[in-house]
């Protein structure tokens, strides 16, 4: 059976089935290995980063428990650093940039209105490069997986420290997926100039679809830095150069610069889309038009710019000048400006709103509690004195957890809740989808609000063990219950996802009452997307179309 969409009753598409011949089980390996349609790739991004991400999570409970209790050898020092920089790695290469990529293959020619994207063939070569970056680095459990940690600075990177050829495999994924992620962010921006719906001038074009238009703009221009940094460190280990050996030349800080001017970015570049999640989710759940969307699109594209001229912030501790520290300090505290004006913009939705707190409203409210906390925490590292003081110890892993981490977990599973009847057919367990939240919700706070007080404590964040005359075991035992409560959370999340995607309730185009155009078309879309591109009015049309359905309705 195959599903084409024709205009129902109530004036929105609804699906009616026509009898194909089924294909074989070899024509459908074929196809899924060929395909270019841009829904099926966006599937295969999130379901393999959401792999990975169960994959992390793992990893992250073993170095928990770790730390469970002093003076602990249940992980040896070697495979304690191996595991450290494989949960680095899994999670910031794995699983938040392919998660992003993923969702905006997904969605955003929807949005748009498009039928495709502009280079279908592009979009399905990066997909390739992203699990072929990902197989670089799991290959190494053959032998000896990387440990220099997912910055891998040098000298700890380089050939004398770290001799296996896990560090290479590293750089290997490092450039994979770069490349996956240049080459979608580039299809992403051709598709929303392009194959915009006719009346979607850029002030109609919905915050989801702005955050992914800046975080690929970011992408062009930050990434090609540090891809050449991973280059450059190739050959410092392999051909005989130096640009990081400071006994011929070099310098290690080298690394750092070029790193950092795409790592600091790139925090942002998983927290702009969760900002765009967030905005359409509490739009949504909260019964309000999104009467703030220029001003969230501006305070983005603000934030995005701004990134950019921060990435000194992560050096304070690296003997600059203080004449320099104090330039990054500022341009870092410019950037809470507009993050805050975002926050307020998502209170005055709440305000008064008829929320429903269904799942998806739940996992975005979450993240805006966790990422404020985190953002109010985050002043303090920006302010280089006190960075001094604080850098490398457990408050910074917390601060970090409370604002990137928070957009990966809350931000994205608020995704994955509201736009899973689009992507399956059907609807999630809402009861089910209750728990894993609450245990998130709780797993999350336990685990990482302690880590605060341990950082304040003198604990280093990169620790194998610690004495029983330290005072952080109290402390480290709650973080890890906090971490199992967490993963329990998470794996009755993925159990409900797959059980879901068979035995769910029908879904139908538009079970949240949506106000983008992804809701105009069957659940799962057909290939083509749409029979009829609508013609679009304002930034929320299909609240234009159900109220032009009404007036036609009543013959008003």
């Amino acid at each position: 059976m195959s599903a084409t969409s024709q205009t129902g009753n109530n004036g929105l598409p609804e699906i009616v089935t026509s009898t194909v011949a089924p294909k074989t089980a070899r024509q459908r390996w074929i196809s899924a290995f060929t395909t270019t349609d841009h829904k099926r790739i966006g599937r295969l991004f999130i379901g393999t980063a959401f792999g990975f991400f169960i994959v992390g999570g793992t990893e992250a409970v073993l170095l928990r428990l770790q730390l469970g209790v002093a003076n602990n050898s249940l992980i040896t020092p070697d495979h304690y650093n191996q595991l450290f920089t494989m949960h680095g790695t899994t999670m910031m290469f794995l699983f938040l940039t392919p998660m992003v990529i993923g969702l905006a293959n997904y969605i955003l020619p929807l949005q748009l209105g498009a039928r495709r994207t502009a280079f279908p063939r592009i979009g399905a070569l990066a997909y390739w490069l992203f699990l072929a970056g990902g197989i670089a680095l799991y290959a190494t459990l053959l032998f000896t997986p990387p440990e220099a940690g997912w910055t891998s600075y040098p000298p700890l990177s380089s050939a004398e420290f770290s001799p296996s050829a896990g560090q290479d495999h590293w750089i290997y994924l490092f450039l994979l997926t770069g490349l996956s992620a240049l080459l979608s962010s580039i299809n992403f921006i051709a598709t929303s100039i392009t194959m915009r719906a006719p009346g979607m001038s850029w002030s109609r074009v919905p915050v989801f679809a702005w955050t992914i238009l800046a975080y690929a703009g970011l992408t062009i221009v930050a990434l090609p830095v540090a891809a050449g940094a991973a280059s450059m460190l190739l050959f410092d280990r392999n051909f005989g150069t130096s640009f990081f050996d400071p006994t011929a030349g070099g310098s290690p800080l080298l690394w750092q610069d070029l790193f950092w001017f795409f790592g600091q970015p790139q925090s942002y570049m998983a927290l702009l889309p969760a900002f765009g999640i967030v905005t359409e989710v509490l739009a949504v759940f909260a019964g309000k038009a999104s009467g703030t969307q220029k001003a969230i699109t501006r305070s983005v594209l603000l934030i995005a710019g701004l990134s950019l001229l921060t990435w000194g912030s992560r050096m304070f501790t690296t003997g600059g000048s203080n004449t320099l520290n104090g330039i990054f300090m500022i341009t870092t505290l410019l950037v809470f400006v507009p993050t805050v004006s975002i926050i307020f913009s998502w209170l005055s939705m709440l305000n008064k709103g008829a929320i429903v707190t269904s799942s998806p409203f739940l996992y975005a409210a979450g993240f805006v509690s966790v990422f404020v906390f985190g953002t109010l925490t985050g002043l303090f590292l920006a302010i280089f004195p006190v960075d001094w003081q604080l850098d490398d110890t457990a408050f910074v892993t917390a601060q970090f957890h409370y604002t990137v981490a928070a957009g990966a977990i809350f931000g994205l599973l608020a995704a994955l809740h509201y736009w899973y009847p689009k992507l399956s057919g059907r609807l999630v367990s809402e009861s089910l989808a209750k728990v894993a939240f609450w245990l998130i919700f709780a797993g999350f706070n336990i685990t990482f609000l302690v880590q605060y007080s341990l950082g304040l404590d003198g604990m280093p964040a990169r620790i194998y063990e610690y004495s029983t005359t330290s005072g952080w075991g109290a402390e480290s035992l709650i973080s890890t219950v906090g971490s199992v409560l967490l993963s329990i959370g998470i794996l009755i999340a993925a159990v409900n996802f797959i059980r879901s995607y068979t035995n769910g309730a029908l879904a139908g185009p538009d079970p949240w009452t949506g106000n983008t155009l992804e809701w105009f078309t069957p659940s799962p879309p057909p290939e083509h997307n749409f029979d009829v591109v609508p013609t679009v009015h304002s930034v929320e049309p299909m609240r234009d179309i159900r109220a032009e359905i009404a007036r036609s309705s009543t013959g008003v």
